[in-house]
């Protein structure tokens, strides 16, 4: 295998492609890596980087385009979607992009005789179901079935299924892919938790939830699920009958209980900010469809900002928790970051980003 290796990230200016793209361009197998994003900007930089990084702006949905970025590569790491939990994109424009883009990053691989694709999926690709049937500490073969809840898992699906049929083709060489499932992905640049706490200080520092509280989901720090993907970009060259078609779910020692974990973040920013109480599921259902009421009779004079769907609603009370050690077995690995450095760093970054954004509570309290 050549050691001056070329790599590909899609989406690579985003909030895993980028932390991804700084991993890789530490790699001395790798000469150039190569960004991919329709939000690049020339003055990118990856900091530090002892590999040439070339940023390239550009939309998957632009075969051509994305054709001539991925001339010479040989491994591409596809991580450009758009992730939309609120409905805020219309189906058919993420569908053109997550699916859409993925069937144009797979067929420019089997042109080009690209060997490796490695593929960033989500976990809202299995579930929960429209049923909201839980699944508790599952793994990658837990059998799980059903109409998936989330407009944007029904996209990661698709271009799942794409991505297993891909796995395997032959054009003059042939095309090995394997996908990464992430979950809830935290950590520097995660803007929700910079919003969630500029919530709980407009609400008098109190931070209310929804999930019931034994309710499990996984969280996965931003350098540890970029870890994931380098390991298995390398290791899918070393090991393709190993890794060929194979899922993995993302994972670290990140506790299980989303809504703890939020509080532990946000009160080690500021100690002051408490957890509150659960908002009963009716009350947050009979909102949710009150505001679609008023929001449609309102229209087009009233535009209000994103708010909770009924869908999400249904994956956040839903326990959808997996337990499993498939990435160590196969490809080594070992998280960089434990929780309490992985909390560490979010705090730092959260403190700064918190810093730099105005909110009417935290006014009334200076005056």
């Amino acid at each position: 295998m050549a050691t001056a290796q070329v790599y590909l990230v899609t989406g690579g200016c985003g909030f895993i492609g980028k932390k991804i793209v700084e991993l890789l361009s530490q790699q001395d197998y790798i000469k150039e890596v190569r960004v991919f994003d329709s939000g690049a900007r020339e003055e990118e930089k990856i900091i530090p980087a002892t590999t040439h990084v070339t940023v390239m702006k550009g939309d998957i949905r632009d075969y051509n385009l994305l054709l001539a970025a991925m001339r010479g590569v040989h491994v591409v790491i596809h991580t450009a979607a758009i992730v939309d939990y609120r409905n805020t994109v219309p189906f058919w424009e993420m569908k053109a992009v997550n699916v859409g883009g993925t069937e144009n990053v797979l067929r420019a691989c089997c042109v080009l005789n690209i060997p490796y694709v490695v593929y960033t999926s989500s976990i809202a690709a299995v579930g929960p179901n429209t049923l909201c049937e839980p699944m508790r500490r599952g793994n990658e073969d837990t059998k799980y079935s059903g109409e998936v809840e989330l407009p944007y898992g029904k996209t990661k699906a698709m271009a799942e299924k794409l991505v297993f049929e891909a796995n395997g083709k032959n054009n003059g060489g042939k095309l090995t892919t394997c996908i990464i499932r992430a979950n809830t992905v935290y950590g520097e640049k995660a803007t929700f938790l910079r919003d969630l706490y500029l919530f709980a200080k407009a609400g008098n520092d109190v931070l209310d939830y929804l999930e019931p509280e034994n309710t499990e989901r996984n969280s996965t720090y931003v350098g540890n699920g970029a870890w994931m993907h380098v390991l298995a970009a390398r290791h899918l060259q070393l090991k393709p009958d190993l890794l060929a078609g194979q899922v993995y779910y993302c994972y670290d020692d990140t506790p299980r209980r989303g809504f703890l974990v939020t509080h532990q973040l946000l009160s080690s920013v500021d100690p002051s900010i408490r957890l509150g109480s659960r908002i009963p599921y009716w009350k947050m259902w009979l909102i949710i469809h009150l505001h679609r009421i008023i929001k449609a009779l309102l229209y087009p004079f009233w535009k209000p900002q994103p708010f909770l769907n009924l869908p999400l609603l249904n994956t956040i009370v839903t326990t959808f928790s997996y337990e499993t050690d498939k990435a160590f077995r196969h490809f080594g690995y070992k998280p960089l970051f434990t929780w309490q450095e992985s909390k560490q760093r979010t705090v730092q970054w959260l403190k700064a980003a918190a810093g730099n954004v105005s909110c009417p509570h935290l006014h009334q309290k200076e005056n």
